[in-house]
Order: structure tokens, then sequence, then C-alpha cells
């Protein structure tokens, strides 16, 4: 039980930084972005800050850099919302592998899918068409 305790306050107080580490101009970036939405928690990524939240019933994320640009939005989404050609090329590309999860980008670029399979999200774009792989 002590042991249980400690790790959990020792998970309590690398969030609790994470979240006090988050840059102002973050978070102000945030709060413009998504008006009346508050941040479940922030992590830190590759010097970028990821908030989690969710949005009209929605798990969501994202991600600026470290002086409040925008980078991404991410919505989870079913498996089964994919178009169908992802399933296709999936199963052609990626024999006896399963979607695990499923989600929209958007981006100052554009829009895009985005479907994890094997530890590596594989990026389409809204038509279904494949774009590239990338580390999850």
């Amino acid at each position: 039980m002590k042991t249980l305790l400690t790790a959990i306050a020792m998970v309590a107080t690398v969030c609790c930084t994470a979240q006090k580490e988050t840059p102002a101009a973050v978070t102000a970036a945030f709060t413009k972005y998504f008006p009346g939405i508050t941040a479940k928690s922030w992590d830190k990524e590759d010097g970028n800050y990821e908030a989690n939240f969710k949005k009209d019933g929605k798990t969501m994320s994202a991600t600026f850099d470290a002086k409040g640009g925008w980078l991404e939005t991410e919505t989870d989404i079913a498996v089964s919302a994919l178009p169908a050609g992802i399933a296709a090329y999936i199963q052609t590309n990626y024999k006896g592998m399963n979607i695990k999860e499923a989600a929209i980008l958007k981006t100052p670029k554009g829009d895009m899918y985005e479907a994890e399979v094997k530890g590596k999200d594989l990026l389409f774009d809204m038509d279904g068409k494949f774009i590239k792989e990338q580390a999850d």
C-alpha cells in the first residue's frame, strides 16, 4: 500500500510539474483556439506542447510550439469511420494487422486521417489515399 501511495504521489507531481511548465504563450493560444475548454492534461514532446481535452463529447488533443504556434488538432474517431480505401490499403500493405486507433488530424497544411497500425501512424488524405508512415 505504501508503495502504491508513493507511486501515485510521483505521478501527480510529474503531471502538475508538466502543467506548470507550459509556457503562457501556449496556454493563451489554446484558449484562443478552444475558448471555454479546459485542458485535462499537458504533455511535452519534442519541444512542443500537447493539450488533451474533450470537446462536444469527443476526445481531442491540440499541439502547439513553444511560442504558441498551432501545429495540429487530433480528434479520435471510430475505426469504422475511416474511408473504405484506408482499410483496403492496410489489408494489402500490412497483411494480418489491425487498426488500433483512428483520428482526423487538422493541420495548417490541411486535414488528413491517421490510422495506428503496429505502433506506427499511417497518414491518409481525406479521400483515403496513403500519404506516409511515421513513428507513433
